[in-house]
């Protein structure tokens, strides 16, 4: 791969609640310097939804010579507020790329799902649940396309307005999205058990359309079984109503951090061998999924992330003093294909 890559959360923003509580500078500079040194990175996807956060991360990044994908994330807003947040943010990359940074702007990410006015639902909740039945996504899967691609049309053409360097789009599959705007072609893309007789073969599917293809998210949780689930490994949480903050496991889970880790290196692997041009492991760390080995096992929300370290409350950890977080398996296996 061209682009060896880990996305980094800066914290998400949905119903006004915004993720990551704390954002430290220095934390987060020596969080962006490991992935470069130590797992090997090249790249990496800066994520999340508030403008401010994304931008210093990703100027961080620039200075450690890291390919940016700057990647607003917008959450249950409607089409203006998208595209007011997608003008924003490009003027921000901007401003970075003029600087001489390698930026590529990613123009959200999953919309029909995470952003109402494309599939029925109220909520992601809703909408996710379409794709449990077949019959419901056949019916629905056409006109959501067509309305995701009318959006792109418009959004792409406000970016290019704004910044000039590279831009994609994170898809999902069901969205059928036209990439002649774009520059790549990029999926966000997980192996989960009904889908792994053919998962190749759509990597060769995606590679032979002649665009140079990224994987934007990719990777499972740290529980057993939840490389079968791929993409729903977080179905197991449950919410703040109003918030959407974790608030504890749907019941006891079994660790697994070696099955974590050997999901991410067969599909770095299938990657890897099927041509695929940046791929971006999901995710670095996911803050508000704390381990808590302690008490009752439902709390630990850390079997639930796709984080590759878990995070700490109230203590920082040994293996990089003075951060709040420890290693799994999977960062070992990431650092291990990223540096051969």
């Amino acid at each position: 791969m061209r682009a060896k890559g880990i996305s980094y959360d800066t914290g998400f923003v949905s119903h006004g609640h915004r993720g990551r509580a704390r954002f430290d500078a220095e934390v987060v500079r020596r969080e962006l310097a490991i992935i470069r040194d130590d797992l090997h990175c090249t790249a990496v996807r800066i994520m999340g939804g508030d403008p401010d956060r994304i931008e210093r991360a990703a100027e961080w990044a620039a200075d450690l010579g890291l390919e940016v994908w700057f990647s607003p994330y917008p959450l249950e807003l409607t089409a203006e507020d998208m595209l007011a947040l997608f003008a924003d943010c490009a003027e921000r990359a901007e401003r970075l790329r003029q600087r001489g940074a390698d930026v590529v702007f990613v123009t959200g990410a999953e919309l029909s799902l995470m952003n109402k006015g494309f599939l029925p639902g109220d909520s992601t909740e809703e909408r996710v649940a379409l794709l449990s039945s077949p019959e419901r996504v056949r019916e629905h899967i056409g006109p959501a396309g067509a309305k995701v691609n009318a959006f792109l049309a418009r959004a792409v053409a406000v970016v290019r307005e704004r910044f000039g360097g590279k831009v994609t789009y994170a898809a999902v599959p069901l969205e059928n999205v036209d990439w002649t705007p774009f520059d790549f072609i990029s999926l966000d893309l997980y192996r989960s058990a009904e889908i792994a007789d053919r998962f190749a073969a759509g990597i060769q599917h995606l590679v032979a359309q002649g665009k140079p293809v990224a994987i934007t998210e990719f990777g499972a949780a740290g529980y057993r079984g939840a490389g079968d689930r791929g993409a729903r490994g977080l179905e197991i949480v449950e919410y703040d109503g109003d918030t959407r903050a974790p608030l504890r496991l749907d019941g006891t889970h079994v660790r697994d951090e070696a099955g974590q880790a050997a999901y991410l290196r067969e599909l770095l692997e299938a990657f890897d061998a099927g041509g695929i041009d940046s791929a971006f492991v999901f995710t670095f760390a996911l803050y508000d999924f704390p381990h808590r080995p302690d008490g009752d096992p439902r709390d630990d929300l850390d079997l639930a992330s796709y984080g590759i370290v878990k995070v700490l409350e109230d203590r920082t950890g040994t293996s990089y003093p003075g951060l709040p977080w420890e290693p799994k398996a999977a960062f070992t296996t990431v650092a291990d294909h990223y540096r051969g």
